[in-house]
């Protein structure tokens, strides 16, 4: 009985661990380095974008999107842009979001 109590914990253990590893896969995609704007100390990575917003409430830069070495102050203004047009049409552009919730399917 005991040696079948340690198979069960086992085989336990390794599905959990399966499973929470396929929920970071977007964590394995190459992101660009985090802007080095002081003036912002939160810049969130979004992956639907592939962009940098900050997120600093106590910054000017609050909601502003980076992308391409620019600053834009609203999605608008970043999606007209045509360099972030010809990344986000370009084969290194692999936005989306996965794992649970994406839409995606199990494991993402």
């Amino acid at each position: 009985m005991n040696k079948t109590k340690k198979l069960i914990a086992g085989v336990s253990t390794a599905s959990v661990a399966a499973i929470l590893s396929g929920c970071n896969n977007y964590q394995t995609q190459d992101i660009p380095p985090k802007p080095t704007n002081k003036e912002c100390r939160d810049w969130e990575w979004d992956a639907d974008d592939g962009v940098y917003e900050c997120d600093d409430t106590n910054s000017h830069y609050f909601g502003h999107y980076y992308h391409g070495g620019r600053f834009f102050t609203s999605k608008s203004s970043l999606l007209k842009s045509s360099s972030y047009k010809s990344y986000k049409s370009s084969s290194s552009f692999k936005g989306g979001s996965t794992g649970f919730g994406s839409g995606k399917g199990f494991g993402g």
